[in-house]
Formats: structure tokens, C-alpha cells, sequence
């Protein structure tokens, strides 16, 4: 008996002395340690873990130059699953009281990420990258962190669009000449509620929906379902108009040569996206690793393809523009009322 007790005080020793990257940690628990081989221990226990399963909102043809360069400074495995906002969140929430996890990583819009968060399925993470990003990027809460923001713009095609004619308010919309001309992503509930609270402060709520049913009275509006979609059917021409397009896809459409130019109608509106980790992560190195990357390198990469980054030092945001960040949590708040009013005002209008 005394000697299986000498044996295992002598194995408990020996584990305290182990390094971090060789025991059990949360991903709090690994982001927090700040010493000078930090790096090292997660490239460490992350080769250890091996893989890395990542949940994203992002559109493949953004993602996966992220992470393809992510695989071959570190060689890890990335596995992804990709889908709307609405949907991660749903698969995360249904996996988790099911019993499984497996989303180490989940980088998406906020409409996913603040819900997670009140959920508790997030890991808290403080990274000394953080520094580094707008403040707006950094929660209180700290289990997400914005990595990039999607500006919302209104687009339209050259070809089918003069210069004197393009729209400088959205009160030009309301001329005779734009009927049957105009289109608008049909979920985009949040970007209604934060263009609408911010003409309100000028001029009251009542006016500013009065405003969007006053265009959609008099011109009509078409719905397309995805961001990228509409984007598309501008440079194709079957969209005159598009009011809510992310910015950086006709920014990239016109550099290949297509016919569209992005438009910022004040008030611009912008979405961010974040990465999180999992709180139930069993691969907590290789998730904070990943996390870290895409904090500068993983932007580095996204503002080469026109999306603009929360990290400062990458690039700054477009000069002159005055965003407003759409809340993370007014439409978890307040969510039925603003989807009553998008509904009557712009879907089925009454």
C-alpha cells in the first residue's frame, strides 16, 4: 500500500511539471497564458489535437483562402461547414442539447454569435491581439470578437443606371423613375431596424418607416434571398437597383469587369462578423490558434478580397464613411417588432 501511494504521489508530480499544451484546458484557460512560448504551446497542442472543425457563415470562395493559408503555416486540418446565419446557430444549438459538439470554431454574423452567447455555448477568450481591433469589435462579455465588418451598400448597374440619375438619399428613391427598378435582400430585418433608429433620431421612427413604405408604395420592390445573389443579378443586369448588397462584392465584381458600382446611402450600415470558440471544444489549442489567426493574418487575407477588417493596423476602414454598427442585441430585444414593420413595410406591404 505504501509503495502504490509513493507511486502515484511521484506520477502527481510529475504532471504538475508537464507543460500546459500537455493537460486538460478549457479555451479560457489556454488563451490566458501569456508567456513567451505561448505561440509554441498552442502549435503544440494543436498538432496534438490534430484537427479542427470550423461552422461558418462566410461564402466559400472568402473562406477558403483563409483557410488553406491557416493548413499551411501550421498544418492543421480545417473541416468547415457552411451555411446562412439563422442555420449555424440552429445546427450549434440542436448538436449541443443533443449531447454533441462538433464545432470547435464558429465564425459567423452576429444574428449567430450574441444568441450563442446567451445560450452559454461560448468559451470567454482574451487575446493580447485584441489591442490590435476597433473597439467596437471587442464585447464585454468577451465571447466573441468582430474580425471583419460587412458594410451594407446600396449597388447598381452602370449600364442600366446614368449618373444623373443616381440615387444621394434614399428620398431620391421615391421618383416615379425607379418603378420596378429596385430590389432588397429579403432578410434583412436588422439592417431595416438600425437604418430606421438612426433616420429616427433625426426625425422620429414614424417618418423613417413612412419613408421605406412611401418607396415601396410608389416604385414597388422585389425580394432576392442572399446578399451575394442580388450582387449578381446587378452585374447581370436583371437588378437595376439593389438597396442592401455587402460592399465588397461589387467591389469585386467591377475588378473582374463587371457592370456595378457599390453606393453608400447614409445612413450606412454595417454587419460585423465574428469568430468565437465552442465551450464544449475538446480541441482547445488548435481553436485559439485558429481564433489568434484570424484576428491578423486570417484579416490580412479578407481585406486583400475587399472585406474590411476590425484590426486597424491591416487597414483602416473606407475614409469618410460614417458607420453605424448594427446592435447585437436589438433584434434578440426587440426582434417581433422589427419584423412586424419589415414585414408591412417592405415583404407584404399594407
Amino acid at each position: 500500500m505504501i509503495a502504490f501511494r509513493i507511486v502515484c504521489l511521484a506520477l502527481i508530480a510529475i504532471a504538475a511539471t508537464l507543460p500546459a499544451t500537455a493537460q486538460n484546458r478549457t479555451p479560457a484557460e489556454v488563451a490566458a497564458y501569456k508567456g513567451a512560448d505561448r505561440t509554441a504551446r498552442l502549435i503544440e497542442g494543436a498538432k496534438r489535437e490534430g484537427t479542427l472543425s470550423l461552422y461558418t457563415s462566410r461564402v466559400a470562395e472568402d473562406t477558403n483562402p483563409v483557410i488553406d493559408a491557416f493548413t499551411r503555416k501550421y498544418g492543421i486540418d480545417v473541416s468547415v461547414w457552411r451555411a446562412a446565419n439563422r442555420t449555424v446557430l440552429q445546427r450549434v444549438v440542436q448538436e449541443r442539447r443533443a449531447g454533441r459538439c462538433a464545432a470547435d470554431v464558429v465564425s459567423s454574423g452576429t444574428p449567430a454569435l450574441e444568441p450563442l452567447h446567451r445560450e452559454q455555448m461560448l468559451a470567454t477568450v482574451k487575446s493580447p491581439i485584441e489591442s490590435e481591433l476597433m473597439p467596437q469589435a471587442i464585447l464585454p462579455h468577451g465571447e466573441w470578437v468582430g474580425i471583419s465588418v460587412n458594410i451594407i451598400s446600396a449597388a447598381y448597374n452602370t449600364n442600366l443606371v446614368k449618373p444623373a440619375d443616381v440615387p444621394k438619399s434614399y428620398e431620391d428613391l421615391k421618383l416615379p423613375r425607379w418603378k420596378g427598378q429596385l430590389a432588397i435582400e429579403a432578410e434583412d430585418t436588422d439592417w431595416f431596424a438600425a437604418v430606421v433608429t438612426k433616420l429616427g433620431s433625426n426625425f422620429g421612427e414614424e417618418k423613417a418607416v413612412g419613408l421605406f413604405r412611401d418607396i415601396v408604395r410608389t416604385n414597388a420592390m422585389s425580394t432576392r434571398t442572399g446578399h451575394t445573389l442580388l450582387a449578381n443579378m446587378v452585374a447581370a443586369g436583371e437588378v437595376p437597383f439593389a438597396l442592401t448588397v455587402y460592399s465588397y462584392k461589387p467591389e469585386q465584381l467591377a475588378r473582374a469587369g463587371a457592370p456595378i458600382r457599390a453606393l453608400y446611402l447614409p445612413p450606412v450600415v454595417a454587419l460585423a462578423t465574428g469568430v468565437s470558440i465552442t465551450r464544449c471544444t475538446t480541441r482547445p489549442h488548435a481553436a485559439v490558434l485558429f481564433y489568434e489567426f484570424m484576428l491578423r493574418e486570417g484579416q490580412e487575407i479578407l481585406a486583400k478580397r475587399d472585406i474590411a477588417p476590425t484590426n486597424l493596423k491591416v487597414k483602416p476602414l473606407p475614409e469618410g464613411l460614417d458607420i453605424t454598427l448594427m446592435s447585437p442585441t436589438e433584434m434578440l430585444d426587440n426582434g417581433k417588432k422589427w419584423t412586424a414593420l419589415w414585414e408591412k413595410t417592405v415583404i407584404r406591404p399594407q
